[in-house]
């Protein structure tokens, strides 16, 4: 059976294509990710990337706005190595004057569970967080974890 590896790409549609690149060139050059440019059917796109994924936004067709509980993408988390990263992440976006939440212990989600909020020019909510065990063992012990 093929398995999944990884995510490729995630697409962010936006209300207005510069002011949320202006926010997203901020968010990902701390986050270490690069930048290019291209156009599908006719619209301008950015792609930020990393080796492992790209984030694309695009302009919308519609002015709706986010939802949180409406159907379709709720947040996007964010994973870094460790605790330290989680806190320099934060330090780094208040730099860059993006409203971010202070850095916090969310052990009701797991016992090492630690991130910060923020929400894109839209209200699209990302989120950072921390490398945690669970993960960690899940990735490390795959091939002999149960079903």
């Amino acid at each position: 059976m093929p398995a999944v590896i990884g995510i490729d790409h995630i697409y962010i549609t936006v209300s207005d294509l510069e002011q949320s690149e202006k926010f997203y060139d901020a968010v990902m050059d701390v986050l270490g990710f690069k930048k290019n440019k291209f156009q599908l059917e006719y619209e301008n796109h950015i792609q930020y990337y990393n080796r492992h994924f790209g984030y694309v936004i695009r302009p919308s067709r519609s002015k709706d706005s986010h939802n949180p509980y409406s159907v379709g993408l709720h947040h996007f988390c964010l994973r870094v190595e460790s605790k330290n990263e989680v806190d320099e992440v934060a330090i780094k976006l208040r730099d860059k004057n993006i409203a971010v939440s202070g850095p916090k212990q969310y052990s009701e989600y797991a016992p090492d569970y630690y991130a910060v909020f923020l929400s894109d020019p839209d209200g699209v909510k990302l989120e950072v967080t921390n490398y945690r065990e669970e993960r960690r063992n899940r990735y490390d012990n795959w091939n002999s974890l149960e079903s």
